[in-house]
């Protein structure tokens, strides 16, 4: 099938854009985004870590994913990179023992620690098993996450499971953009590691900016419906790419400097949808705002 030609915009939008970047208080929105536990450390070892659990389950709620975090942070005692290299199910497993979260059991999030355990001991660290899958000559960040998720869900689980078996709750947390999913929660995590600009982390330096694909959730996918930046009205992964696309004619290098500040936007209840008349009409992107629809 034929990809759909490229969205073409305007010079208003990249300047209304550009305005909200600008102008967007990035450390006032912190407390309210799951960043906020990565950035909590300083050895680059741990944040990584900490970003991936923290990422992999910011789904829902903040007030309701944000307290599940930070009890399996809290069960890795003096940081979460010590915490893996020696992890064992006998002896560590006790302390995952009575948590879980909406469509994660126990079980997948005692394996997805033992996964992550394994990856770190058999390749250092999380960054040099991406660095394992990629490539600058990739035209964006897809093989490499695809390759870096697949090394999870190539693991043999029958440790934690019995059987060599990869329930829904744990492949939920290790989606593959090979089957079209818009992968949300991973693309936020390489977003954090790779970006070194405003509130993210830029610990994985041999990665560019500019592959990589923007968090798809629903509060970026109603903007960026409202705003012209994708026709898909499904939110996958070539909505998420589409996006991408869109926001490169803005800033080729940067696309995704963008994402915090529209995401927020969202979650903030600036934006409630093209439904919502009383939201729409003090919209930052409305004509009087610097953008004509």
């Amino acid at each position: 099938m034929p990809n759909n030609p490229p969205i073409n915009l305007n010079q208003d939008l990249k300047k209304t854009l550009d305005r909200f970047y600008r102008e967007y208080d990035f450390k006032a929105r912190i407390i309210h985004d799951p960043i906020e536990i990565p950035r909590r450390y300083a050895d680059p070892a741990d944040a990584e870590i900490a970003g991936l659990i923290a990422a992999s389950l910011a789904y829902g709620k903040v007030t309701l994913f944000k307290p599940v975090i930070e009890r399996i942070l809290s069960a890795f005692g003096s940081g979460p990179a010590e915490f893996m290299h020696e992890f064992s199910l006998k002896r560590h497993g006790k302390y995952l023992s009575d948590i879980s979260y909406r469509f994660n059991r126990t079980d997948d999030l005692l394996c997805f620690v033992f996964l992550i355990s394994r990856a770190v001991r058999q390749w250092g660290s999380l960054a040099e098993l991406f660095y394992k899958n990629y490539s600058k000559e990739d035209m964006d960040i897809r093989p490499a996450l695809s390759g870096f998720i697949g090394y999870f869900l190539s693991q043999d689980t029958s440790e934690v499971y019995g059987s060599n078996v990869k329930p829904r709750g744990l492949t939920q947390l290790l989606s593959d953009p090979t089957g079209g999913s818009a992968c949300k929660r991973l693309n936020l995590y390489l977003r954090w590691m790779v970006r070194n600009q405003d509130i993210d982390l830029g610990l994985w330096d041999r990665v560019s900016p500019s592959q990589l694909i923007i968090p798809l959730d629903t509060h970026i996918a109603r903007i960026s419906r409202c705003i012209g930046l994708t026709q898909r009205a499904a939110s996958d992964w070539k909505a998420a790419k589409e996006i991408t696309d869109s926001l490169k004619q803005l800033d080729a290098e940067d696309p995704l400097k963008y994402d915090f500040a529209l995401c927020h936007h969202g979650i903030s209840g600036a934006c409630r949808g093209a439904d919502s008349s009383e939201s729409c009409q003090s919209c930052v992107f409305m004509p009087r705002g610097g953008l004509k629809m």
